[in-house]
């Protein structure tokens, strides 16, 4: 069973920077692709990024160029770099073995002034 912990949302201002973390159970990292999915109250969750077992990064168009994927295998940790954050942001974040239905807890992010 894998097990995933997603920590690091909060609230915040636009503009300003979070960093979500994931912890995976171990070796899931290096055999995986994971992803982290956000959803809003009322609609389905939607891809924000991916990262291979290779470590080859991908993001959705919505936030390119603000968030940033990557890992570190030797801590069974995915990060989601989230920068120029907007109010549209707002969502509770997943972490998730891309693919399989092993998915974190969710960490709320809310963007308010």
């Amino acid at each position: 069973q894998v097990q995933l912990v997603d920590s690091g949302g909060g609230l915040v201002q636009p503009g300003a920077s979070l960093t979500l973390s994931c912890v995976a159970s171990g070796g899931v990292l290096s055999f995986y692709t994971m992803a982290w999915y956000r959803q809003v109250p009322g609609k389905p969750r939607d891809m924000v990024a991916t990262i291979t077992s290779g470590g080859t990064p991908n993001v959705a168009d919505s936030v390119k160029g603000r968030f940033t994927i990557s890992k570190d295998n030797a801590r069974n940790t995915v990060y989601l770099q989230m920068n120029s954050l907007k109010p549209e942001d707002t969502a509770v974040y997943y972490c998730n073995v891309f693919g399989y239905t092993w998915w974190g807890q969710g960490t709320q992010v809310t963007v308010s002034s």
